[in-house]
């Protein structure tokens, strides 16, 4: 008897513990019976369980816990056609979460949220294809953005309701052109760049040269000016000192020539071991011969 009651409570703990299930936080729940949502009797809309504790038929009814928070699909950048038939490589972002749980687990198949990504993704890009097809690089880049992911949210938002799910927002990340392209744009851009630098280096040799040529022809006249200034003053003043020596001289022509003879004598014999090769009655011992220089 003792064994009966133990396995019929071990029983009863099990039902009950089966027939209870949680839904977390920032999470929604359906419940799943014979492979079908179940649905209110009442309305015919499936059943989304809120956050808390709730009740279910234990074996029978299995429950599938979704994520209802809001999302983010950044996936990698795609290649899209402008109407200029203008490849660009385009890097988006959606914003989206789960609108329709049943819808979303039937789409996606048990609620598989890689698949579901990637069914979002390409309804996303289809409205992006759309969008671009219709604008060309310049509408594009110069003030048409705004507009265009306005466009592809309405797209997408209405393209991704059969998938239960609900999109917030899609934007463009980044929009660059194929490197094929952007290489070619580059080379050509530094081309162009390579010109106008030597273009602006000729005109600065050039500009050099006239500046170098004029420097060169203003100093050669301040030489010639000052040469011809400074001999003018050299003539001045060997004029005004032959002017001095004669007054000086007409003054006292003897001590006048007495002074000349010493300051020979001294220029002579200045260094000790000169040697001078004259007659005896030279002038030159004038003053040596007789101090009376007579």
């Amino acid at each position: 008897m003792k064994n009966l009651i133990a396995v019929l409570v071990i029983i009863a703990a099990l039902l009950g513990f089966s027939s209870l299930f949680v839904v977390n936080e920032g999470q929604r729940a359906i419940v799943i019976q014979f492979g079908k949502v179940q649905r209110n009797a009442d309305t015919g809309m499936p059943t989304v369980y809120e956050p808390g504790l709730h009740f279910k038929l234990p074996f029978i009814e299995q429950v599938k816990r979704l994520d209802a928070r809001f999302k983010t699909l950044d996936g990698d950048p795609d290649r899209f056609v402008t109407s200029e038939k203008k490849d660009l490589i385009v890097d988006t972002y959606v914003k989206w979460r789960i609108s329709d749980f049943a819808s979303y687990y039937l789409s996606t198949n048990g609620g598989n949220q890689v698949q579901a990504e990637a069914l979002l993704t390409r309804r996303v890009n289809s409205g992006l294809r759309a969008e671009f097809g219709s604008r060309t690089i310049k509408e594009i880049v110069s003030g048409e953005r705004d507009n265009l992911m306005r466009e592809a949210l309405i797209r997408g938002a209405d393209s991704a309701q059969e998938l239960g799910i609900e999109v917030i927002d899609v934007r463009v990340m980044q929009i660059n052109l194929p490197t094929e392209v952007s290489q070619s744009i580059f080379q050509r851009m530094r081309a162009e760049r390579q010109a106008v630098a030597m273009e602006h280096r000729s005109e600065g040799r050039e500009q050099a040269e006239f500046i170098r040529a004029d420097v060169d022809a203003r100093i050669t006249v301040m030489l010639a000016d000052a040469t011809r200034e400074s001999r003018s003053l050299r003539g001045e003043g060997d004029a005004e000192a032959a002017g001095i020596y004669a007054e000086a001289y007409q003054q006292d022509p003897e001590f006048f020539a007495f002074i000349r003879s010493l300051q020979a004598y001294e220029k002579s014999f200045e260094r000790g071991n000169d040697v001078l090769v004259l007659e005896p009655n030279s002038d030159f011992f004038k003053y040596l011969k007789n101090m009376s220089g007579s």
